[in-house]
Formats: structure tokens, sequence, C-alpha cells
């Protein structure tokens, strides 16, 4: 399901909303209960059509650049006269969002059509997707295996073809894990782009805001909305230098990401793009820095409610939370100017390079159940190199890769902070070469 047969080349519906809607309504209900109930907190398909309908009597919004676009939220973003209850069970119990939270409303007033609310890993404290509390979605190649995560309902909804796009968040790759893992385009902007506000937080310093789709010019459109900006025009096609970041991010890759990144490289090289190595000696340690940084700031968040957590609360995200009690006083502080280096040296590396490129996950999605057995070493190595991306305060898109009838797999474009254009410029153009 794409986004463009909903619009004309102006951006106008050419047909209603409600009937766009009904055949959203009908794949869902063609869903069995166990599957929706995974991918879902929330689908009233009344509500989706009462939307639906709202647009369609609003010539404003009609008109908008997303007009038509099935939205899925995630559970974390605060919508009007829903609870806001973050994968967890705790937060149920939870008064209503009494307004939307800003993206949500600047998605609706571009418009795009709220479809339900998805599941997630609990307080989005995980790259598997996994939560006790909705179960596991499994992958929409192979339900046998992980989504990814934390907005792993989010991917599903797109790759099973329940909306056009997901609204994610991407703390140490949230939106490009379940995106790489389920044949989806996703992108993480600079975090300074998009309001986080009504979205319920896991860390100030990585939270990051952005979407997932097939298709890499929908996340480019939905951000030009997220983000309040408009999109420049595309520069003029050159051959680009692209830099592959070498070192512990290149690592522990299994036979078919090995192929399919090879391929990846044959094919850009075939077209001209020059590929180079390069080094950041500043990442080393960079996956600690992010483990004490975002434990130090969920345990602020969910002090209060920690003796909850012991008996409704998920015990592999209570444990990451609780961690930060044994962190010495100094080592937050300390972490954060270890990451404020490593931000500059990105910066100063990048001068001359166009964007860089790694496989997104070092592996195709793993088993569920190999997942529930070593949860610890899975997780960190399904978020190893997205989150280095956000360590680096940097803006990241990913792409698919992999040859048809495979499981799926991603390249990663990134580049510093503040280079977002560019970057859905450049992965808009590696995408149409590795699918055609």
């Amino acid at each position: 399901m794409t986004h463009s047969p909903l619009t004309s080349p102006c951006g106008r519906i050419t047909f209603r909303a409600e009937d766009r809607a009904r055949h959203v309504i009908d794949r869902a209900m063609e869903m069995p209960t166990s599957v929706m109930s995974r991918i879902y907190t929330q689908f009233d398909a009344v509500r989706v059509m009462q939307a639906a309908q709202a647009l369609d009597a609003d010539a404003t919004r009609r008109a908008g650049p997303l007009a038509g676009m099935m939205v899925s939220i995630k559970d974390l973003f605060d919508e009007a006269g829903q609870v806001t209850a973050a994968g967890s069970a705790i937060l149920r119990r939870a008064p209503a969002a009494p307004v939307d939270a800003p993206v949500v409303a600047r998605l609706k007033a571009a418009g795009a059509v709220p479809c339900g609310r998805t599941a997630m890993s609990e307080f989005a404290y995980s790259g598997v997707g996994l939560n006790p509390h909705t179960g596991n979605p499994g992958n929409a190649r192979d339900p046998a295996r992980i989504s990814g995560g934390s907005s792993s309902g989010a991917a599903l909804t797109v790759a099973l073809g329940l909306a056009d796009m997901g609204l994610g968040t991407d703390t140490g790759g949230s939106v490009r894990i379940p995106a790489a893992l389920n044949g989806l385009a996703g992108f993480k902007p600079t975090q300074a782009t998009v309001p986080l506000n009504g979205a319920f937080p896991l860390s100030q310093t990585f939270d990051s805001i952005g979407p997932l789709a097939l298709r890499v010019a929908t996340c480019a459109a939905v951000h030009a909305v997220l983000s309040g900006t408009t999109a420049p025009d595309a520069p003029a096609d050159r051959p680009l230098r692209l830099a592959i970041l070498q070192g512990p991010l290149m690592q522990g890759m299994d036979a078919q990401v090995t192929a399919d990144f090879d391929a990846a490289l044959a094919s850009l090289r075939a077209a001209g793009h020059q590929i180079i190595d390069a080094e950041l000696p500043e990442l080393d340690g960079f996956g600690e820095v992010n483990r004490i940084v975002v434990a130090t700031e969920a345990h602020a968040i969910h002090a209060h409610h920690l003796d909850g957590l012991h008996t409704e609360g998920d015990a592999r995200v209570l444990r990451r939370i609780k961690a930060a009690e044994g962190f010495a006083p100094t080592d937050y502080t300390d972490k954060l100017a270890h990451r404020a280096r490593a931000v500059a040296a990105f910066q100063t590396l990048a001068q001359g390079i166009d964007a860089f490129i790694l496989p997104t996950i070092p592996t195709v999605a793993p088993l569920i159940t190999e997942v529930e057995d070593d949860f610890d070493r899975l997780n960190a190595l399904m978020l190893r190199n997205p989150s280095a991306i956000n360590f680096l305060d940097g803006c990241a898109a990913t792409v698919p890769m992999q040859r048809a009838q495979r499981l799926a797999t991603g390249l990663m474009i990134f580049a510093p902070g503040g280079q977002d254009w560019q970057v859905l410029h450049i992965a808009q153009r590696i995408e149409a070469l590795l699918i055609s």
C-alpha cells in the first residue's frame, strides 16, 4: 500500500476518505483477533470511520499534503479522549489525554486519518518488541520471529496493509529497527526538529519522533509535516561520496546481511558512487554512554511507581530502569560530556562526505523464542547500529536491501544532525537503485 493512489499530484483526495477507511477496517476485520490484539492496544472502527467522514467534510484538510493517508499512532502519543498507556499495565488506569500531542495535531491538520493505537515495548524500553501485557506481534515475513521495537505495532500496521504510515518514536532505533526487520522504510530525524510534547518520554536526551512507511518518499512527506518544514528542491543528481563507518558497527553480521550489504555496495559502485572507509574512535564506549544516560533519565520518570512495576511491569524493562540505582554520582554527567565530544568529532569527520552507510541491523530478525531466552544480548545487538546515531545526535533513514522472498534487511543512511533533508534525498536515490 502506498500513499500515491490516494491523492492526485496536487495532493487532493480523488475519492472519499470514508471509502479508504472502510478498506482499512475490512482489512483489519479479516485479521484474527489474536493477531489484532498484539498489533493494537486500541482499534475502534467507528472512531476511524468518524475521523474519515470528518476529513471528507473539511475542504481545508482535504487539500492537505497528507490528505487521506491512514496513520497508526503509537501508544505513547497523546490523542484527545484516549489513554496514553505507553505499552504498560500501570498507565492504562491514567486519565484520558485532554488534547492531541502536537505531532498528532499536525498530522490531522495535514489531512491524515488516525486508524488505531499501536502496541509497543513497555515504555519504549527495548529494541525487540516483546511485551508481556499485549503479546509479541511477530514479524511480517515470519510470525515466529520478532517484529523489532519499540514501535512494533506501528511496523506491522504498514507491512500488513492496515495503514499507510505508522507514527513512531526512536530513542535508540525504535523506528529503524522494526522498519528494517519488516521490509519498510523509516526515518529518525535530528531530535530538535520535531516537538516531543505529548509523547510519553523515555529519555529527554535521545527521544525523537519519526515515521515508518513503505517508501522513503512517504517518510519525507510526513517529516515535513511533523517538523513544520518544507522540503527543499532535490539537488541535481551527481555521484555521491558515501562512507562506511568501520569498527564495531560492522562486526557480527550474519550471512544474509553480509550478502545483502555487499550487493547494495556493488549496486552503488556500479551506479558511479564512491564508497570510502571512515573511522570514528570517539564511538568507543557509546553503548555504555547510552545505557547510563537512558537508564538515569528513565528512572527519574518512573521513580514514583517502581513498586507497582514490580508486580505489574515487564521484568526486563524494570531491570533496565533500576540499573540506574547502581551508577556512580558522576556517571551521568561524565557520559553526557563523552557524547558531546563524539558529536563534535562526527561533524568534523563528515566534512566532504555526503552520507554514511551501514547495515541497519547486523542480522535478520531472530526467533521470538531465541530473544526470550537470550534477551540482554539480542536486544543489545538489535539496538547497536541504530543507537549509535542517537548517540551522535544524527539523523538516519533505513531502506530495504533484501532480495524478494527473503527475510528483511535494511541499509541505514545517516549524517550529522541538521542534515535531515540531505539524508532523505540520498535515501530516496539509494532506495530507487536497490529496488530497480
